[in-house]
């Protein structure tokens, strides 16, 4: 998929050396098409990271997508910088008088604190709000996965006795399910987060049903019947090196941490890690971009409901 970015973004460099089809406003207006509007709400600290690492699983079928990046105004992101965002960031309030085809809600190191206790979760409560009638699907990932249960739901989080760390091999549960199709019998998943939810709180809803678990990570990914909110509790977008940074920046902080599981090999941390999970994740976004946005968004977005 061309993606169309900013020109100036950190992420079409790092993109364009990798092949992915970086689109300019140029050629873009030379296609006559309507392009995907896909809007991002970037909650993790590593911006850059993440709006990249985003692109690239965005950026892999044959549609024009638009990509438009927002951040929360009730809290600025400490690791970022102000002149970054103003630059190549908007504001719920910028963006809530349109619609988009689609939304991805992305995880925040904030899963020990309350929903309630988080800065931003009102504003955050009336993004998904507005999500219902504004947007075509949402995708929420790890903590967006777990806040979007329970904000939509009343679906409740729970500690885990240690942090979930490692890549974890996932089943369908809904072989059917066109989000999974191509998938293999068994695919790996990266996962890293200290909480979890609860398999038979989410069995109780019945407008959710889930297509994918692990035995060592529990639920994967939960949606509504006709897609339009889908909630996915692992990292399929994470880099090879992001849980090997991850933890070498809680172990030098002096957390007690444990290796991520199944990563390292031989479990040797001098050792590169190997990237297992690539096709499942430009698979399960290509999958989500065809079936779910581009084949049921109306041609005028105007006429999203």
């Amino acid at each position: 998929m061309p993606i169309k970015l900013q020109s100036e973004l950190p992420a079409v460099e790092i993109l364009e050396k990798e092949n992915i089809f970086v689109m300019t406003d140029t050629r873009a207006i030379t296609q006559d098409i309507r392009p995907l509007k896909i809007l991002v709400l970037n909650l993790m600290p590593k911006k850059t990271e993440t709006e990249t690492q985003l692109s690239r699983l965005l950026g892999n079928t044959p549609l024009q997508v638009e990509f438009e990046l927002i951040h929360t105004k009730s809290h600025i992101p400490k690791h970022t910088p102000k002149e970054y965002l103003l630059a190549f960031y908007k504001t719920f309030d910028d963006v809530k008088h349109r619609k988009f085809d689609g939304l991805i809600i992305t995880g925040a190191p904030v899963e020990k604190m309350e929903f309630e206790e988080v800065t931003y979760w009102e504003e955050l409560c009336e993004i998904m709000e507005w999500s219902k009638t504004h947007v075509t699907s949402t995708f929420h990932i790890c903590w967006g996965a777990q806040a979007g249960l329970y904000y939509h739901y009343g679906i409740k989080k729970y500690p885990l006795p240690e942090k979930l760390s490692g890549i974890y091999n996932h089943t369908a549960d809904y072989k059917q399910s066109i989000l999974l199709r191509g998938f293999d019998d068994i695919f790996p998943v990266p996962h890293s987060r200290y909480t979890t939810v609860k398999r038979e709180e989410i069995e109780k809803v019945p407008e959710l049903k889930i297509l994918a678990t692990s035995d060592e990570a529990g639920v994967y990914i939960v949606t509504t019947e006709n897609g339009k909110q889908i909630f996915v509790t692992g990292h399929s977008e994470y880099d090879t090196d992001t849980l090997k940074n991850e933890f070498l920046r809680d172990k030098d902080a002096g957390l007690d941490i444990k290796m991520p599981k199944n990563y390292f090999p031989n479990d040797d941390i001098t050792k590169a890690p190997l990237n297992t999970w690539r096709s499942h994740a430009n698979l399960l976004y290509t999958n989500w971009l065809n079936y779910f946005v581009y084949q049921t968004t109306p041609y005028d977005i105007e006429t999203i409901e």
